[in-house]
């Protein structure tokens, strides 16, 4: 299959050697490690043995997850396994260094994470974005709320077919990746065609619902699956009230 063009997201790191899909491994591999007489982890900003996180040069405030083990993307059938990090939830866990870029709390309607598919992405290391989402989709999400539940349902979303379910008001142990796989009939061919993005609702009595959203790439109508694509880097949304 003829893999998409895609913009240049990732490819910014200038001050580093590496370039090129791995260009991220190599930053995560050779260069987050403590070094220095501070031990500085630099330019990751947080590294343990599951993950690091990376300030991302694109926008204020977008960050990466990335794990320290070698794994391409969503089509990496570790990531299926029972026992793998939970990866959506660490990566929540970042969710606050955005508001601190900003230097403002977001609300959980106000954050997303997202991870592109095979044909949506620019490296093959696998990556979760952290940043703000975009406002038109939060507001979409608001509108779909009351027809939203544990069930997958179709809600387009900038042009494409995407579908989301609830996942309740906890991500850890909810692990989306083996969820996304029991709806397939051949995981190790259709994982790799999906984008999975995580953002939340607030109900009116102020308990939080987070909300799964996913894409297939569809070469014939354009779409790469790039989850991405739902959030801002511009973090537009703290200019609304």
């Amino acid at each position: 299959m003829k893999r998409f063009i895609l913009p240049v997201m990732l490819l910014a790191w200038t001050q580093h050697a590496w370039a090129g899909p791995d260009a991220l491994w190599h930053i995560v591999h050779e260069q987050c490690r403590p070094h220095g007489p501070d031990h500085s982890v630099r330019p990751c900003v947080a590294v343990n043995d599951r993950y690091v996180v990376l300030k991302d040069r694109v926008g204020a405030s977008q960050y990466l997850l990335i794990p320290t083990r070698r794994l391409t993307g969503m089509e990496d059938p570790f990531i299926t396994r029972a026992d793998a990090p939970d990866y959506f939830a660490y990566a929540w866990q970042q969710t606050d260094r955005v508001s601190g870029r900003l230097g403002r709390a977001l609300p959980p309607d106000d954050l997303s994470l997202a991870i592109n598919s095979a044909y949506g992405r620019s490296q093959n290391q696998l990556h979760i974005h952290v940043d703000c989402i975009r406002p038109d989709v939060k507001v979409a999400l608001h509108w779909a709320r009351p027809h939203l539940g544990p069930a997958w349902t179709p809600l387009p979303l900038a042009g494409h077919a995407y579908r989301a379910r609830l996942v309740g008001g906890r991500l850890a142990g909810i692990r989306p990746f083996r969820l996304l796989m029991r709806d397939m009939v051949d995981p190790a061919h259709e994982m790799g065609r999906h984008t999975l993005v995580i953002s939340a609702m607030t109900r009116p009595d102020g308990r939080v619902d987070f909300v799964l959203l996913d894409d297939r790439a569809d070469p014939a109508r354009a779409d790469p699956a790039s989850g991405e694509e739902l959030q801002d880097h511009t973090c537009g949304i703290t200019r609304f009230p």
